[in-house]
């Protein structure tokens, strides 16, 4: 998959946004451009296959991974390090 370039220090970003349970798959698109597939893609790439497969069962299905399935709109916290409104 192709991945536009990415340093260490923003890589390691995303790898953490991805991991908060919270933090959807928009916001990370919206602040590095990256679809959820790649997100993916990154994930298992930099990811020993173990803590890969984890990742997955638990962000699978989660609906705070994805604004739209989301119950709430406003009034939860936002890390200062996200961009984006």
């Amino acid at each position: 998959m192709n991945f536009p370039e990415l340093d260490t220090e923003t890589i390691d970003r995303i790898l953490e946004m991805a991991w908060e349970d919270r933090t959807p798959f928009e916001a990370i698109e919206r602040q590095f451009g990256l679809l959820e597939k790649q997100v993916i893609a990154l994930m298992r790439r930099e990811m020993q296959a173990s803590s890969f497969k984890m990742w997955r069962q638990r962000v699978s299905g989660r609906q705070t991974k994805h604004l739209k399935e989301r119950e709430f709109v406003a009034g939860r916290f936002r890390s200062q390090n996200q961009k984006g409104s």
